[in-house]
């Protein structure tokens, strides 16, 4: 219950226009702005800077470009133009051709038929230059129309794209059969949103054990399936089902979020596994930088603690 109320929370604070402007104020100060602990900067060629050293570990990663609900066509085509722009410059600099999009951000709540114009733009130009593209789950409001998105874009030939489902949704099993019985490759995470009962597990061992069953099924019948988390329960529960049903470490991934756990990413590494490092970044990092903090709130302190300094 702690749980959903800190997520509940921390929604309401991410659209405060008061916080928003503090935060922008310090968050984002060269060098030593408190939101660069989660988030890259706010220029693509910031996100680069730290893929590259990412990759000097020998991790890999996808860039998120920050953004969502964009309300006019206006808006969504800018987006679109700015994902455009983004290919470009990460094919230019040889990291990884790896991105996280959000459909919201190109045009979903203007209408499904704009959305879905932008992100086949978007997806040529990745696909010219030997992108993968992962489409991104936003608030439960929208998952049948990003599923349906996915599951159009996939009959007309997108094969270098990705899914999201999310273990706290009541929905996720069917939805995991359903992506499972096309081949798309699935990203499981436990959920950053705050959703009703009747839509969401509220509890954290209901989401736990909801990620355990979706992860056993994923690593057994699944296509490549990236498993989301900094839990080390969930990621030793996953590491004993694929040992237990011989799955290979180069048959799915752990994922996890920059300035996280790296001390996680690194152990995994050590041992074998495919990781992959999401790097967020673009100035509309506020309610991403919110959500982060409504998942740990013991992160909270950190922030204080910098804002207090910088008002000295």
């Amino acid at each position: 219950m702690l749980d959903s109320l800190s997520k509940t929370a921390f929604a309401a604070f991410a659209r405060s226009g008061t916080l928003k402007r503090l935060a922008s104020r310090y968050g984002m100060r060269h060098g030593r702005g408190f939101a660069r602990r989660f988030i890259a900067g706010e220029t693509v060629d910031e996100a680069i800077a730290v893929a590259r050293e990412i990759e000097g570990r020998g991790l890999t990663v996808t860039l998120d470009y920050l953004g969502e609900s964009v309300s006019t066509a206006a808006r969504a085509a800018e987006a679109t133009r700015a994902y455009l722009a983004i290919i470009q410059q990460v094919a230019a600099a040889g990291i990884s051709r790896n991105l996280s999009i959000k459909l919201t951000q190109l045009g979903l709540e203007v209408d499904r038929a704009t959305s879905i114009d932008n992100v086949r733009r978007l997806l040529d130009a990745a696909a010219a230059s030997g992108f993968f593209v992962r489409i991104d789950m936003e608030r439960s409001t929208h998952t049948q129309e990003t599923l349906d998105t996915f599951e159009t874009l996939w009959s007309i030939g997108y094969r270098e794209i990705g899914i999201v489902l999310q273990a706290n949704l009541r929905r996720s099993a069917a939805d995991t059969r359903r992506m499972n019985a096309i081949g798309a490759r699935v990203r499981l995470v436990k959920g950053a949103y705050h959703e009703a009962a009747g839509v969401a597990f509220q509890l954290k061992p209901e989401v736990d054990a909801a990620f355990v069953d979706l992860a056993r099924t994923l690593l057994t019948e699944g296509t490549a399936p990236a498993f989301a988390t900094h839990d080390p329960v969930m990621i030793a529960a996953v590491q004993a089902h694929a040992a237990e049903r011989g799955v290979a470490k180069d048959r799915f991934e752990f994922q996890l979020l920059y300035g996280i756990r790296r001390d996680i990413q690194a152990q995994l590494a050590a041992a074998g596994h495919l990781v992959r490092v999401y790097v967020p970044f673009g100035q509309q990092w506020f309610p991403y930088f919110m959500r982060r903090l409504g998942e740990r709130p013991a992160n909270v302190g950190f922030v204080v603690r910098n804002l207090i300094r910088e008002e000295r």
